[in-house]
């Protein structure tokens, strides 16, 4: 037997021994999503108990160095993992912004106390991040940001706001691109880190056509932040928020993949029933759906050779961008199939049946998915210039 095979044959032991039976069940709503943080109350003991079993494993963060909170897992080993637990449906133990963007950007460019200080708590769900980029007048070009901080001394004094902060109301810090010096706008820009508890932030939630949103604005006056709370260089906090933004798209591709959805054909055969020859009923749908399932099938494929070459080090930089905006468009047209396979019901807004308009409110989130993390028309610039190598307008 490989290493390898007996890694899988003790990860298989562990997740028997350890991961709860409700922690295989389906997602249902928010409260079964595990977000930790300093205010997080536990939906059950069961997910207390499945987050603490894989705190204590470095499983949060399975590929983070051991003295970060991890189980130093090579990445052969962190695929394993993750094939495994996909294997038996167990739940993600702990969800985070800290794990999937602010911790790979603390390995690249933090400090070793950094390093020490904040991967700790975020592999042990202890504190929960949200992001501070976008502004009323900055989204896609970012560097034209206004939030400021005027130096002090031995600290800044931060006044702006940011928007569609998500769970901005939630969480317990922000890491944030703050405008140090005015006079230049490309690399007058540093990346801080401060508490939200901070004298002077406020958050105001935003509604949107879906009837609810984890976005927010965000509002700083006056805020004090400590000159040890920044991550790379004064004034080169573009370099860090740049290598983020690829973990950022990388994140949210993940929902062109449909999680563990198989088929979204095979999803509404009993809806919509099947012909003699067990196909679904209605060939125009079938049809459209097919093509959906074998273009989920590419991109799952696709995936699984981007994270292989991301995580040693092969990966053209600008692939998260192309993974970006193939999964968001992917995920666009399955809540567009999802409409068309639930009929007149999938317009339903308020009823239990269909869980408060499931549906609907589903498929109308969806149209933040080209926004968010850089719109699709970005994104198609940016693969259109570094890796066809096209020429500019």
């Amino acid at each position: 037997m490989s290493d390898l095979e007996a890694f899988r044959a003790e990860v298989r032991v562990w997740l028997e021994a350890n991961c709860p039976a409700e922690m295989r069940e389906p997602v249902r709503e928010e409260g079964d999503v595990c977000w930790g943080g300093r205010n997080w109350e536990f939906k059950n003991d069961a997910q207390k108990q499945w987050l603490e079993a894989c705190v204590a494993k470095g499983y949060t963060v399975p590929d983070w160095p051991k003295p970060y909170g991890g189980a130093g897992l090579s990445p052969e080993e962190t695929k394993i993992l993750k094939q495994e637990m996909k294997r038996i449906n167990a739940r993600s133990p702990l969800d985070s912004f800290g794990i999937w963007m602010l911790g790979p950007a603390l390995l690249q460019f933090g400090t070793e106390e950094q390093k020490i200080h904040y991967l700790n708590p975020i592999a042990r769900g202890e504190i929960r991040w949200c992001q501070g980029y976008s502004e009323p007048g900055s989204g896609s070009d970012l560097v034209s940001l206004q939030t400021f901080g005027e130096d002090k001394g031995d600290h800044w004094v931060v006044n702006g706001s940011k928007i569609w902060t998500s769970y901005a109301d939630k969480a317990d810090w922000i890491f944030c691109l703050v405008r140090t010096d005015k006079a230049n706008k490309y690399q007058g820009i540093t990346f801080m880190l401060f508490d939200m508890a901070s004298k002077g932030v406020t958050t105001k939630p935003i509604l949107l056509i879906s009837g609810n949103s984890p976005f927010c604005e965000t509002f700083f006056d006056d805020v004090e932040v400590p000159k040890t709370q920044f991550v790379g260089e004064i004034n080169r906090g573009w370099d860090v928020a740049k290598y983020l933004l690829g973990h950022e798209r990388e994140m949210i591709s993940g929902g062109g993949a449909g999680g563990d959805m198989v088929s979204i054909g095979a999803l509404f055969a009993k809806s919509l029933g099947k012909n003699d020859h067990g196909e679904l009923d209605d060939p125009i749908l079938r049809a459209e759906m097919a093509a959906f399932d074998v273009d989920v099938f590419a991109y799952r494929a696709m995936g699984e050779r981007f994270m292989d070459m991301w995580k040693t080090g092969r990966a053209h930089p600008a692939s998260s961008n192309m993974m970006k905006y193939v999964g968001t468009e992917l995920n666009k047209r399955r809540h567009e199939l999802v409409m068309s396979g639930g009929g007149s019901e999938a317009l339903e807004w308020d009823s239990e049946e269909t869980k408060g308009g499931a549906r609907a409110r589903g498929w109308l989130r969806t149209k933040a998915n080209s926004i968010e993390g850089g719109t699709s028309e970005v994104m198609l610039n940016v693969i259109a210039k570094r890796i066809l190598d096209l020429p500019g307008a």
